[in-house]
C-alpha cells in the first residue's frame, strides 16, 4: 500500500478504522483538527446530525447517531430518540404551541391536565420532574409528544383541557337560537355526530384554512375550538375562538369574537337544526354565572321575577342556601336606632335580590339616548337632539354589591329597576331612551 508524496497514508486510509490509522484518526480528533480534506471532523450542531449527511458519501451506510440536547430547541427540526425510529418529525409550530400550553398551566395542575389529556402514557409521565423550572417541564412534554407523534389535533385538546379549567379568563357573550313558528311543536332528538358533522361542512364550505375541535362535558355542554385562518395563511391558533353550547338549551355561549361570527352562527344554527340566532347582550368572565342567569339556576325571588321566568327555560334549579338561623350574642346595653327601618330595608333588599349568593358579573353598561329637563331658559333645551352619553357601573362582583348598597345606607331600598333587573332581563347591556314623551326612560335592546 503506497504512501502519499510526503510519505503519509493517503486520506481515504486514515479515515478508515483499520490498523494504525484508527490512532491517527483519533489523535486528530483529539488535536482539534477540524479540516481533513473535505470532510469535517468535530463537533455538529442540530439534532439528527450524522457523519454521512455532513461529510458526504462515505461507503457504505452507517447507523445515525443523534446530538441530544437539554437547551432550547432547534428551529430547524426537532428529531429526537422517539422520532428517529418511526422518521416522523413534529411540525415545529405544533411543538411550539405545546411548550407555550404547558407554561400556562400552574406547576401544581400540569401532572393532572396532562393526565386528562390522556396522550401520555403512564410510564411518560412518570419520566416528568415537575420539581424543575417549567421551561425544562415543557421541553421534556414536547419530547415526549414528538415520540407519540402528536399533531395539532392532540395540541388543540391540551388547550381545551387548560381553557375548560380557566374558563374565567375569557370573556363570554350570551346568544339564543330561535325555531321558525311551524317547527315549536315537534323537536328532532339530538344527535351529536350529525352535529358534528354539520358544523364542520358549513364552516370548511366557507372557509377552507380552519381548525376545529370538539370536546364533551357535563351537563350536555359540548365545547368547541375554532382557529380562523384565512384563504392564503393558516389557522392562528393563539387565537381561537371557544364555544359552549349546550344541546338540550337554545342557547350560546361564545368567547370574544367579532369578525368571524357571522359565519359561526350561520354553522351554529345549521348544525342544532335552529332557524335564526340573535345576540342577548349578557356578558361575563364568569361562564357558569352567565349559565345560572339564562337557566334560572339563581335563587333571586322578586316578584319581578314572575313575568320574565316565562321566557325563560328552567334548567335544573340549585336548591336555595341555608340561612344562617344562629342567634347573634348582643349586648343588652346596646339599643339599635332606627330598627324598623333597617328590618324593613332588610325584608325589600331580600325580596328583590333574594337570600342566595348572585351571579358574577363584573360590569353593567347604560346607553343613555335622553332629553335634558329643567328650566325652560336654558339654551341646552332648545336642542331637539337628545343628550347621549354611557354609563358604566364595574365591581368584581356588581350584583353583590349593588345588593350591599341599602343595607349599607348608601342607597335608598329599593335600588332602581334598572340595576336589579340584569338577572330577570338576562342582560347586561341596556339602551334607555324616552318613549313617546314620557318622562319616564325604559330598557330598549341595542
Amino acid at each position: 500500500m503506497g504512501g502519499g508524496a510526503d510519505g503519509r497514508m493517503p486520506l481515504s486510509h486514515r479515515a478508515c478504522p483499520k490498523g494504525g490509522a484508527e490512532g491517527e484518526a483519533k489523535q486528530r480528533l483529539r488535536l482539534g483538527h477540524s479540516n481533513v480534506g473535505r470532510w469535517t471532523i468535530g463537533r455538529f450542531e442540530g439534532a439528527g446530525a450524522t457523519w454521512r449527511e455532513r461529510a458526504g458519501s462515505l461507503g457504505s451506510p452507517r447507523k445515525k447517531t443523534t446530538n441530544r440536547c437539554c437547551g432550547a430547541m432547534s428551529a430547524s427540526g426537532r428529531r429526537r430518540r422517539g422520532a428517529l425510529d418511526s422518521g416522523f418529525t413534529m411540525d415545529e409550530t405544533v411543538a411550539e404551541y405545546i411548550r407555550r400550553t404547558v407554561l400556562k398551566i400552574p406547576r401544581h395542575e400540569i401532572m393532572e391536565m396532562l393526565t386528562m389529556w390522556d396522550f401520555l402514557s403512564k410510564t411518560q409521565l412518570q419520566t416528568i420532574n415537575v420539581h424543575q423550572i417549567k421551561e425544562r417541564i415543557s421541553q421534556e412534554v414536547v419530547q415526549l409528544c414528538e415520540e407519540n407523534s402528536a399533531s395539532i389535533k392532540q395540541a388543540a385538546i391540551l388547550d381545551m383541557i387548560y381553557n375548560h379549567a380557566y374558563r374565567n379568563k375569557k370573556i363570554w357573550t350570551v346568544y339564543q337560537m330561535t325555531k321558525a313558528a311551524e317547527e315549536e311543536e315537534g323537536s328532532d332528538a339530538f344527535n351529536l355526530a350529525d352535529f358534528k358533522y354539520k358544523f364542520k361542512r358549513s364552516l370548511r364550505s366557507a372557509l377552507k384554512n380552519v381548525t376545529i375541535n370538539f370536546r364533551d362535558y357535563e351537563d350536555n355542554a359540548i365545547w368547541i375550538r375554532i382557529a380562523w385562518g384565512t384563504q392564503y395563511t393558516k389557522p392562528n391558533q393563539y387565537k381561537a375562538t371557544y364555544v359552549v353550547y349546550h344541546s338540550q338549551t337554545p342557547y350560546v355561549f361564545i368567547s370574544s369574537l367579532r369578525i368571524r361570527i357571522p359565519l359561526l352562527c350561520q354553522a351554529l344554527v345549521h348544525a342544532s337544526n335552529y332557524h335564526d340566532i340573535h345576540e342577548m347582550e349578557l356578558r361575563s368572565r364568569c361562564l357558569d354565572s352567565l349559565k345560572d342567569i339564562v337557566f334560572k339556576r339563581y335563587s333571586q325571588v322578586s316578584h319581578f321575577s314572575s313575568f320574565y321566568s316565562k321566557t325563560f327555560q328552567t334548567y335544573h334549579p340549585r336548591p336555595l342556601q341555608e340561612r344562617n338561623v344562629a342567634p347573634e350574642k348582643v349586648d343588652p346595653r346596646i339599643i339599635q336606632e332606627n330598627k324598623r327601618e333597617k328590618e324593613r330595608i332588610q325584608s325589600v333588599n331580600q325580596e328583590v335580590f333574594g337570600e342566595g349568593l348572585q351571579p358574577k358579573i363584573e360590569f353593567a353598561q347604560y346607553k343613555l339616548e335622553t332629553m335634558f329637563k329643567g328650566e325652560p331658559e336654558m339654551d341646552i333645551l332648545t336642542e331637539k337632539e337628545p343628550f347621549r352619553c354611557v354609563v358604566k357601573f364595574s365591581s368584581p362582583h356588581l350584583l353583590e354589591a349593588l345588593k350591599s348598597l341599602a343595607p349599607a345606607g348608601m342607597a335608598d331600598a329599593p335600588l332602581s329597576p334598572l340595576l336589579t333587573c340584569i338577572p330577570q332581563k338576562a342582560r347586561n347591556y341596556f339602551k334607555i331612551k324616552e318613549r313617546k314623551g314620557i318622562l319616564s326612560a325604559s330598557c330598549v335592546g341595542t
